[in-house]
């Protein structure tokens, strides 16, 4: 007997869900669509309202062209659109939207509501969809404009709700998209809501500098770099960070390609080259880049979401944007001055660099680079715990594994001599200090950690995303010893550090701990803390190419000797290498050759 296959045709129910499923796959992307609409309707002012992470409430209103009452159907019906006529015109698109199909996924999933009035018309319409469904379709009145509530995304598809990920990341995605859109369009007047609280404003003066005061604070906005360069009928115009200011993910390179907020490997590659010999690897500078490109030569219909495009010269866009990056670079970067600390073997601090490590510990850390320096540049012996008497064993009562050493002294400016009795040891003073630091900032969680109050509380302004992320973890800098409080929306004031820490640079350390926990979006609850203190002793710790007395030396391998791990720093690096007695006999000869 044949088999025959059980082939039918899905019902549009399923069929809705599914597309929907390539469309919108977060809050983020109902933001995305209906914000882009905004903006192809020529509006001046959009209001983003999200309640409990998208999830209850997501609200767009915008005061552009609207929509017709007696299209207000058509409006919601897949594949539905006024911006594409003929698929020639999929090549030439000059609209944000052109598939129809972002009302009808969203209204598929969720229970939608749309209010709109043409700017033509007397009456504005209203039409309410239920999971796909339209309930009632009516005339009432409403200021010119659309505004659109979406209510319970993904009530009647839990897998895709079971997926979505905590309400702190989901705001993220929200505030990281909208930011982007305000920097694209500063003539738009943007509000972003969070369960009633502002986290985005803008004047919509057109001013994008003013915007990145907003974004990173007002210091970093002024260093930010104008950079433009036009060839033919292509344009890359924006801002880039000076190689003095970095971040540790590429989080924020920003591209948009005639207005559309792009995602592409080699924009971001482009850029990453013009930096090169120029920052430390692993770091990345801060960028947003707007590149106008004839439209025949961009195919925008590469993606459902449409964050991905392909270039008809990609070559081309590559030199380009390479090029518009490094002659900005170029054009603004001082020619390094030798100062009185050269002449005395002290390097500039804003000049001093540190080897790059590939951290290996179960902190998980990603970064390993060091541009924060010291103000004073020194070790206090009161810093570090320093043993009675020098033995096998620590202050915790725990036996080390390091034998006890005699120093000799500093090579390098980096490295402490030392001399054991099996041999010559290597410790490497930044990673040696990073330990002891780490150790006794743990030691002291099960108390109240000292704190040093700052003269001048230090003001922090942080992207909306940056700003909900520290908001989220303000009691664990607190039980570290960090007083910050919050000071007005995305900005901190910081008041207070641990004692042990005086000299670093206090925002500085504040603001790469955000990035940390930027990186891991889900830390363990057993590892926070730990994470979070081996960063900012990271910062605390004395740097490669500081000169230390011999105090200070003494001080420090007396510190690293009182340690329970002294092997490594937090990270996983290790802190010393041995060279033992018969390796060294070796090298000269007395025992044969290697």
């Amino acid at each position: 007997m044949e088999k025959w296959s059980n082939i039918k045709v899905l019902d549009e129910e399923v069929a809705s869900q599914i597309a929907a499923g390539e469309v919108i796959e977060r809050p983020s992307s109902v933001v995305k669509e209906l914000v882009e609409n905004a903006i192809d309707a020529e509006a001046s002012e959009i209001r983003v309202r999200v309640d409990e992470a998208g999830k209850e409430l997501i609200e767009v209103s915008d005061n552009g062209s609207g929509i017709h009452e007696k299209e207000m159907y058509l409006a919601v019906t897949r594949h539905a659109t006024s911006k594409l006529k003929s698929a020639d015109e999929l090549f030439t698109i000059h609209t944000l939207g052109f598939r129809g199909e972002a009302l009808a996924s969203i209204a598929s999933v969720s229970r939608f509501e749309m209010v709109s009035c043409h700017y033509q018309a007397r009456m504005a319409g209203k039409i309410v969809v239920d999971a796909g469904k339209t309930i009632s379709l009516e005339a009432v009145g409403a200021p010119k404009g659309t505004s659109i509530s979406v209510r319970n995304l993904f009530y009647n598809v839990p897998a895709r709700l079971k997926f979505l990920k905590a309400e702190s990341t989901e705001k993220q995605h929200v505030s990281g998209l909208l930011t982007r859109y305000a920097l694209a369009y500063p003539e738009i007047r943007f509000h972003l809501i969070f369960d009633d609280r502002i986290i985005l404003q803008t004047s919509g003066n057109g001013n994008r500098r003013e915007i990145l005061g907003q974004l990173y604070g007002a210091d970093i906005a002024k260093k930010m770099l104008e950079i433009k360069l036009s060839e033919n009928d292509y344009q890359v115009v924006g801002f880039i960070s000076p190689i003095s200011i970095t971040r540790s993910n590429r989080k924020d390179l920003t591209f948009f390609v005639n207005g559309r907020w792009v995602q592409d490997v080699s924009l971001n590659a482009a850029l990453q080259r013009a930096y090169h010999t120029m920052i430390m690897v692993g770091r990345y500078p801060i960028a947003v880049q707007f590149l106008s490109v004839p439209v025949g030569d961009v195919d925008v219909n590469v993606h459902p979401a449409k964050a991905e495009i392909r270039f008809r010269n990609p070559d081309y866009i590559f030199s380009l944007v390479q090029r518009a990056v490094r002659r900005g670079l170029l054009t603004y970067s001082p020619i390094p001055e030798i100062g009185l600390k050269t002449w005395q073997n002290q390097p500039e601090p804003e000049n001093q660099k540190e080897f790059e490590w590939k951290p290996a510990s179960i902190l998980d850390e990603t970064e390993m680079v060091d541009d924060l320096k010291s103000d004073d540049g020194t070790i206090s012996s009161d810093e570090l715990e320093e043993p009675s008497t020098i033995n096998l064993q620590n202050n915790t009562g725990v036996i080390s594994i390091m034998p006890v050493l005699r120093l000799v002294g500093q090579i390098g400016a980096a490295y402490l001599v030392a001399e054991g009795p099996d041999g010559l040891y290597l410790i490497d003073q930044h990673a040696a200090h990073e330990r002891v630091l780490f150790e006794k900032m743990m030691s002291q969680l099960s108390q109240i950690i000292p704190a040093q109050a700052l003269l001048s509380p230090e003001i922090i302004t942080l992207p909306p995303q940056q700003a909900q992320i520290l908001e989220k973890n303000l009691t664990i800098l607190q039980k570290l010893g960090f007083e910050v409080v919050e000071f007005g929306p995305n900005t901190f004031q910081l008041r207070s550090i641990p004692a042990m820490l005086t000299g670093i640079d206090p925002a500085a350390a504040v603001r790469v701990v955000v990035e940390d926990f930027e990186d891991d979006e889900t830390p363990l609850a057993n590892q926070i803390e730990a994470k979070v203190a081996a960063r900012v002793c990271k910062r605390g710790a004395v740097k490669a190419g500081q000169i230390l007395t011999r105090e200070e030396q003494q001080a420090l391998l007396n510190g690293l000797e009182s340690c329970v791990s002294p092997r490594t720093c937090p990270h996983g690096r290790p802190t010393m290498i041995h060279l033992s007695v018969d390796l060294l006999e070796k090298q000269f000869g007395r025992r044969g050759s290697l």
